[in-house]
């Protein structure tokens, strides 16, 4: 089955803040973490947190000198204040739009104003916003409460940041009748904007909407209502289990979107678990075809792909004639490698991508066997070409398999707090693309018609620049799983922008290299690798603008940047410049 992703699904940037507030909190320190109240309106990730050693309360009492993290919905100022007399260590998560909400209420009703707030009476963040009134606040939701709203020469109407854009509007209109010089301030957030727009946007494209989220959700339910109201078909879920695969058999689209709250690993259970059901009109050949890009991706031959077509690059690049065995090496060793560690390395899989992590317990055994026939198979190779590169090849599959290793004893954690090569931080990106320019690199210079230095510098920069970007941009696709289990990989050290930032400049730096090099190279085959940089670079951009959701399809584009790179060199050596 077909299905459209809402790009605005999932965590807002509130939500996210939160999440990464407490989980931050959580992995760094040995005491007990809680919330006082729920983060979030999501049973599974609390039940998260949970596992992590964060606990919800909401007596004060028992908070004394406890870290305390003020959840995303914000609190009354009293309750802050009973907070900070028990000593309690505040890590404020309020949502900065809320914050924004209730500075205003703050300022306005202490200047004499009447604050009309549009929302659920009894939602935390309305809660919140009221305390803020200095007894000045009015709560309401329906036009016909309007009428018992007092009298008052000055009066402002704000709203809880996940209410329904055209149901605030509606009230605003109803107040201006009563209150002529009433002062609005829209305070409902652009993403909760955003994902109401959107909903109704898949009213005439798909045949059904499922929304995913918390059933205590406020933002989610309004999904819920706006989708009805657009005569959609709505199917509202927890979770990916909730699906009534029959219900959805007589259909062709399927629209998904999920709550502020909802992780993106909950998204991606119930899109996998979509796809996989029949549509009404798919043709015989797509699933086979759709299942077996699937397949290559899951047991990482897609990978093992790119790193063959990189291999032959370097030959390329180096103005050696085409041969299979430097290729083939590049292909084992890669594959070996990713296939052991994601069993040496559980942690973050369930999070990232569950259908992967679903794959490998289903096929354990056949998985474990293909990846150390890969390893010999590439020191068999290794063997064949040289003696050196042989002991070189060992030495590298050491260091490949003990990058998930513990190697540190604890008792030195005091001196050095890694006990393994994957727990340095940043160290993922980095060692997997210095490991891949290693070997299509910089093993050949051990044998004895080595290419010339500068050649392989060139060649070097270009293996290892893409390869960081692909690894990069994975670790961004996959940094909510990553901080949940406490890795610090590129973009939770530097943020998203400024890792997207890295990986554009390393590109651009790459392709100036590549756009010079024919001075320093016999032949112009170089300047032509600008194109799977540029593919890249569009990949990127897809995801910076949500032209497309993290998943298969762009995962899909950034892999095919290292395909293009094998297509161009096959092309190369069929008709050589």
């Amino acid at each position: 089955m077909k299905v459209k992703l809402a790009k605005t699904a999932g965590f807002c940037m509130g939500v996210r803040r939160a999440i990464e507030q407490v989980l931050n909190a959580a992995n760094k320190s040995h005491e007990a973490i809680f919330t006082f109240g729920p983060i979030i309106h999501n049973k599974q990730v609390i039940e998260l947190l949970e596992s992590k050693g964060v606990t919800v309360c909401e007596d004060i009492r028992k908070l004394q000198n406890r870290t305390t993290v003020i959840r995303a919905h914000g609190i009354p100022p009293g309750q802050r204040k009973a907070l900070k007399q028990v000593k309690a260590r505040l890590i404020d998560a309020t949502c900065p739009h809320v914050a924004r909400v209730q500075s205003l209420i703050r300022y306005h009703t202490h200047k004499g104003s009447l604050a009309v707030i549009v929302g659920d009476r009894g939602h935390p963040e309305v809660i919140g916003l009221v305390g803020y009134g200095n007894d000045r606040v009015q709560v309401i939701n329906q036009k016909q409460e309007i009428a018992t709203l007092p009298e008052a020469e000055k009066v402002i109407v704000v709203a809880q940041t996940t209410q329904d854009e055209q149901h605030f509007q509606e009230l605003v209109q109803a107040l201006n009748l009563k209150y002529p010089g009433l002062s609005v301030f829209n305070t409902i957030c652009n993403a909760t904007r955003d994902r109401q727009n959107e909903i109704r946007a898949f009213a005439g494209q798909v045949d059904g909407v499922v929304v995913v989220g918390g059933y205590h959700s406020g933002n989610t339910q309004r999904l819920v209502q706006i989708a009805q109201a657009a005569g959609l078909t709505v199917f509202q879920i927890e979770t990916e289990e909730e699906l009534d695969t029959e219900a959805f058999s007589g259909m062709d689209v399927i629209g998904v979107t999920a709550g502020a709250s909802t992780p993106n690993w909950m998204i991606k259970k119930v899109v996998h678990r979509l796809e996989s059901i029949k549509s009404k009109r798919e043709t015989f050949v797509r699933r086979p075809f759709f299942q077996l890009i699937k397949f290559l991706f899951l047991s990482n031959m897609m990978v093992a792909l790119g790193a063959l077509s990189l291999g032959y690059a370097g030959l390329a690049l180096s103005g050696q004639p085409p041969e299979l065995l430097h290729p083939l090496l590049a292909l084992f060793y890669i594959f070996a490698m990713h296939v052991l560690n994601r069993f040496l390395d559980k942690g973050a899989s369930t999070y990232n991508d569950p259908e992967r992590a679903l794959f490998y317990r289903r096929f354990r055994a056949a998985l474990i066997l293909s990846g150390i026939f890969a390893a010999l198979a590439a020191l068999v190779i290794a063997y064949f070409l040289d003696l050196k590169t042989l002991l070189a090849m060992l030495g590298l599959s050491l260091l490949g398999i003990l990058y998930s290793v513990p190697i540190v004893p604890a008792g030195l954690k005091r001196f050095w707090p890694y006990s393994r090569i994957k727990d340095i931080p940043g160290s993922k990106t980095v060692s997997e693309a210095v490991a891949w320019s290693a070997v299509i690199t910089l093993l050949p210079q051990l044998e004895p018609q080595a290419p010339s230095w500068s050649v392989t510098g060139i060649t070097f920069l270009t293996v290892f620049s893409l390869v960081f970007i692909r690894s990069g941009l994975f670790e961004i696709f996959e940094a909510q799983g990553d901080r949940i289990v406490g890795i610090e990989t590129l973009p939770i050290m530097l943020g998203e922008k400024r890792a997207l930032k890295l990986l554009k400049a390393i590109a651009l730096f790459t392709v100036l290299v590549l756009i010079g090099s024919p001075f320093m190279m016999s032949h112009l085959f170089a300047p032509f690798l600008v194109l799977p940089f540029g593919l890249l670079y569009l990949s990127m951009s897809a995801y910076e603008k949500r032209w497309i959701y993290p998943g298969l399809t762009l995962e899909a584009m950034v892999e095919a940047a290292l395909l293009l790179v094998g297509l161009l060199t096959a092309l190369y050596y069929l008709c050589p410049w």
